[in-house]
Parts: structure tokens; sequence; C-alpha cells
């Protein structure tokens, strides 16, 4: 795997200014911007844990297994090819304007999906298509904070920011119990409510890196340029398996859980976001970790784990005991596996160009979770 530095890259970009060292304000950063990809990723991940309810209850009509699986497939895929304009123009715009723009982008489609789209299957597509919109965050989010962090620190601070993935485990953990309990608006309008909050404050308190200079050509050319990369398609790869294996399982777990072990809604929710937390927890060590021993060592072992415990898991065994270790051994190998890869990019991509890479790396890894089921 090439891992030359970004100085030999074959960019043919100026390379940019150096990262500023993790001071107060750097810390500051990363807090806003980890909450706001954790308040993003619970709206991206609203329609996951409600998958099994629509196709019982029936206000949707009639649903096959096959219009739930498409119903929370689409989220994921426009917010996975989304990433690679999205991750773009955060190279050329910034984090301070980029992440209040998405979150505020992203309170429309969850108020129409409340109010109009859980009277009817097309308009309930319609509005999960824009839902994507919150699955873009990360893309934001990478180059955002790794400008901020010098080299030796870059690997756990884009590894802490990725923990924000964990919004998924709020979606899980509130979405059903809300929907049930509370009124079917009432998880739309309160995830609405966390994003318009979170975007006033990223407006307010939102500064990008000191020396961050945008670079020039078009997107469509930038884009392009990216692609070239040799890092971009070696990450793509690693990406497409780690975070790729992670979303697939957040999204579809619950469906799983409920047709495999007959779980009910509320149960099969709540296990996984237990696979959740312990992937979150994993991400940040993961990068840590490359920042010790090198990224591609712990890739190579979080992969050996993966094998391992999809083996295991692929047998079907009784979910108390065997079933759980094989299912959290994957979480927490696919979780630091995930913190791993963007290590790598940190390390070997021109930090101008973090951004636009991120996103292409970030597509494959969400597209791959939407082609598993």
């Amino acid at each position: 795997m090439n891992v030359d530095p970004p100085s030999v890259a074959s960019s043919g970009s100026e390379v940019a200014p150096p990262a500023v060292g993790p001071t107060r304000s750097a810390g500051l950063m990363l807090a806003v911007a980890t909450v706001g990809f954790a308040v993003n990723f619970w709206a991206w991940a609203l329609l996951s844990p409600l998958g099994p309810l629509f196709r019982t209850e029936g206000t949707l009509g009639t649903l096959s297994e096959s219009d739930v699986a498409l119903l929370v497939a689409v989220p994921v895929i426009v917010g996975s090819l989304g990433r690679i304009p999205v991750g773009a123009l955060t190279d050329r715009f910034g984090g301070r304007v980029m992440f209040p723009l998405v979150s505020a982008a992203t309170i429309l489609p969850v108020l129409f999906i409340g109010f109009i789209g859980l009277r009817s299957f097309d308009a309930l597509l319609l509005g999960g298509l824009f839902l994507g919109i919150g699955g873009t965050a990360f893309a934001v989010g990478v180059p955002f904070v790794n400008a901020w962090f010098p080299p030796e620190r870059r690997g756990l601070a884009i590894g802490v920011f990725g923990a924000g993935m964990g919004g998924t485990a709020i979606s899980a953990l509130t979405t059903v119990k809300l929907y049930t309990g509370a009124g079917e608006r009432t998880p739309f309008l309160l995830t609405a409510v966390a994003l318009a909050i979170y975007t006033a404050v990223a407006w307010l308190v939102l500064r990008d890196a000191p020396g961050r200079k945008p670079p020039q050509g078009s997107l469509l050319t930038r884009v392009i340029a990216n692609a070239k990369l040799p890092i971009s398609w070696q990450a793509c790869v690693l990406y497409a398996v780690a975070f790729g294996g992670y979303v697939a399982f957040s999204v579809y777990l619950p469906s799983y859980l409920k047709t495999a072990y007959d779980l009910d809604a509320a149960d099969a929710a709540n296990r996984m976001a237990g696979f959740v937390v312990v992937a979150v927890l994993m991400r940040p060590i993961g990068g840590w970790l490359s920042d010790r021993f090198g990224p591609v060592p712990v890739l190579a072992g979080c992969y050996a784990v993966v094998v391992a415990g999809a083996a295991v898991a692929a047998t079907t065994p009784l979910l108390e005991h065997v079933g759980t270790v094989a299912f959290l051994s994957l979480a927490a190998a696919l979780g630091a596996g995930s913190g791993a890869t963007f290590a790598l990019v940190a390390k070997v991509t021109d930090p101008a160009r973090v951004g636009g890479v991120t996103g292409l790396v970030g597509a494959a890894g969400a597209s791959a979770a939407s082609c598993r089921r």
C-alpha cells in the first residue's frame, strides 16, 4: 500500500500550510464538530428503527420485506453519494460554512416525513431521499477536524470525531419508543429541534483552522483529480469493508434480529444500539492505535477479527453468549477499522484535498452498506 507523505503525492496542487497544534480552540472545534456529526446521523438513521413497524402496523399499506429494505436504503444511498460533492465543497468553503448549511438543509425532510411522509409509502420514499443530506456531514467534519490538528494527533482526533456516528444509537434507542409512546410525529419534531439548535451553535462557534487555503479549480476538476489519487481507491476498499459493514449492521440489524431470532421491534432496536455503542467507542481507539503503531497494522488486525466474527455469525448461533460475542466482536473491529482508515487518509493525503478524498472514501463505505441487503 502506498503510504508516501503528502509532499510526494501526485496531486499537482499546492500543499496547504501545516495544521495548528492541539490548542484549546482545536479541542472546542473537535467537540462541536462531533456533536454536529451525531445530530445529523441521528436524523439520517430515523427510518431504520421504524422499518419493522411500517411493515406490521399497516398505516402505509401492505409492505414487503423488499419495500422496507428500499425505504431504509434510500437515505443511505443519497447520503453516501452526496459525500463526494459535499467533501469537495468543504475543501473550497470550509466546515464553518458547510456544517450549518448541511444541518439546516436536513431539517426540512425530517419535518416533511413527520407531517406528510408517514401517510404514504411514496411520500416516505421522497422524504427519505432528502433525508440523505444528513449523511453527508461526515465529509464536512473530517477535513475540518484534520486541519486543526498536527499529523501525529490526527488519527485520534478524527477517530473522536468519527464517534459521532453514535447518532445512529440515539435513533435506535429513542425513535421506536417515542413513535409508539408519545406520538408518531414526536421523534421527527425532536430531531428537527436538535438540528435547528445545532445549526445556530455551529454558525456562531465554528471557525476554520488558521491558515486554511481553499484549493483552486472547479468542483468537477477537483473531484476527478482526487479520484485519480492511489490513496482514494485504496481507502475506498478499506472503508467499504469497515464502515460499510458498520452501517449495514446498524441499518438492517433490527430487521435481521426480528426475522432470525423472533425479537420484537423494541428489543431488536436496543440490541442494535448496543452494537453501535461498541463500534462508536472503538473508533477513536482505532485512530489512537494508528497514531501509535501505524494504520496499516491496525487495519490488518481489525479485518482478521471481522473474518472470524462473520464466520461465527453466519451460522446463526444462539443469540445469548456465542451470538452476542460474535456480533460485538464485529462491532469492535469495524469501529476500530473505520477510525484507522481515516488515520491513513490523514497521514498520506495533501491537507488541501482531505475533504475531496474523504467524500470519495465515505461514499464507498456507505454505498457498500446499501448493497449488502
